[in-house]
């Protein structure tokens, strides 16, 4: 089972206190894209294996909504920060790195 540490109120829940909220960082696409673009904004997301960022809130805490860095074949929660923040952490790209070398970096 996943567990997050929630970044507003400190509290680590599992994944059946939350609500995942699908791809993080996506870039919204404004009224004047194309329609494909726009298709592709609402339909397509990434489905990575490994290293993957997502949206989660805390339904049954706080009601925010975070993101938090994980891999996806071995489910290990490398952290979580604020949604409004537009990158991931220094501190969670370095994290990441030291795992996994191999990793490509974090690109929108």
């Amino acid at each position: 089972m996943l567990k997050f540490k929630c970044p507003y109120c400190q509290f680590v829940a599992d994944e059946t206190e939350l609500v995942s909220g699908g791809e993080a960082h996506i870039t919204r696409e404004l009224g004047s894209s194309s329609e494909k673009d726009f298709a592709d904004y609402l339909f397509y997301r990434k489905n990575p294996r490994g290293v993957h960022f997502e949206r989660w809130l805390h339904q049954f805490g706080c009601g925010k909504w975070f993101i938090a860095a994980r891999c996806t074949l071995t489910m290990e929660v490398f952290g979580t920060y604020s949604a409004q923040t537009l990158k991931p952490p220094a501190s969670i790209i370095r994290k990441i790195k030291s795992r996994r070398p191999d990793w490509k970096g974090f690109s929108k």
